[in-house]
């Protein structure tokens, strides 16, 4: 009997399916990946039981579903409407939501703020983490983690308080964790800000410094400082992309760059995908799946 062929079906809201995400998909194994594109929330349930019913029950373990976008409550809003058109045991689906690749590179930045912090004899528990790019995907997620992993967390707004604001309550709502927004648009507002941080998170546009030597020399309490921006100029000032937990120059603090949270962000992607490909019981990864994931690697 030859071997039952692998499938994904990649879900996107947006006009074009994310080149990266296809090109993981396919080095994780998928033998067929199909894009939808435009997609709305209504659309889910029928795309989801065209995908149950056309093959046998058993073959659901090579059927999959990837959610991408870029907006996460709505990413996870199509994956709870994709889990209520199953009808266990008989047929279901694996089913992960990653927008943007949010979620694998959050859940990145946060195993590895662990992982230094751990080294240097800390928790992330009770920290104040000052997230800056947090009206973006990646940002807000993040943020949400690590509040979920215990941190005391500030989203920072490049174009003051509000949006992220309106973020930190939504987020904040939905997963019962306390999330705070303010107002990070000019330098003194910055320096207030780390004054107080423990954690940075740079999550902001390729190619924009966010925070530089003068607002790092206001942070007297800073352990860790983290950015994801691998387009010259780095997110922060004195944190290159290959840095992994590297001394920050004029702080006490260590760096971790975006190529090092890259190689997290890939292999953590690449073995949930993988997951998959073959999977029984059938799988469903957001946020907490996707932290699990993250938190196992870098700890091996």
């Amino acid at each position: 009997m030859s071997r039952l062929p692998s499938i994904l079906h990649f879900v996107t809201p947006l006009k074009n399916p994310s080149p990266f995400d296809v090109n993981m998909a396919a080095d994780a194994g998928f033998d067929h990946i199909l894009p939808y594109t435009q997609v709305t929330l209504e659309e889910i349930r029928p795309l989801v039981q065209d995908a149950i019913f056309s093959r046998a029950p058993d073959h659901g373990r090579a059927t999959a579903m990837l959610i991408g976008g870029r907006d996460p409550l709505l990413a996870l809003d199509m994956l709870e409407e994709a889990k209520a058109a199953m009808l266990p045991p008989w047929f279901e689906i694996s089913l992960m939501a990653d927008p943007s690749g949010a979620f694998t590179t959050a859940a990145a930045m946060i195993a590895a703020v662990e992982k230094t912090l751990r080294s240097r004899g800390h928790e992330l528990t009770n920290k104040r983490v000052v997230v800056f790019g947090a009206t973006g995907p990646v940002g807000r997620i993040a943020g949400l983690m690590a509040a979920l992993a215990g941190g005391r967390v500030v989203l920072a707004g490049h174009d003051g308080p509000t949006r992220v604001r309106q973020a930190a309550g939504e987020l904040g709502g939905r997963f019962g964790v306390t999330l705070e927004g303010a107002d990070g648009s000019d330098a003194e507002k910055k320096k207030a800000l780390l004054a107080e941080a423990e954690i940075a998170l740079a999550a902001g546009k390729a190619g924009i410094r966010i925070l530089e030597a003068e607002h790092l020399r206001a942070a007297g309490k800073l352990l860790v400082a983290v950015d994801v921006n691998a387009v010259p100029p780095s997110g922060i000032e004195g944190v290159e992309a290959m840095d992994e937990a590297k001394p920050i120059p004029g702080t006490n603090a260590v760096g971790i760059g975006a190529l090092a949270v890259g190689r997290l962000k890939f292999k953590t992607e690449h073995e949930l995908l993988a997951s998959m490909r073959d999977a029984a019981p059938r799988r469903y990864i957001g946020i907490a799946e996707t932290l699990a994931r993250a938190r196992a690697l870098a700890a091996g």
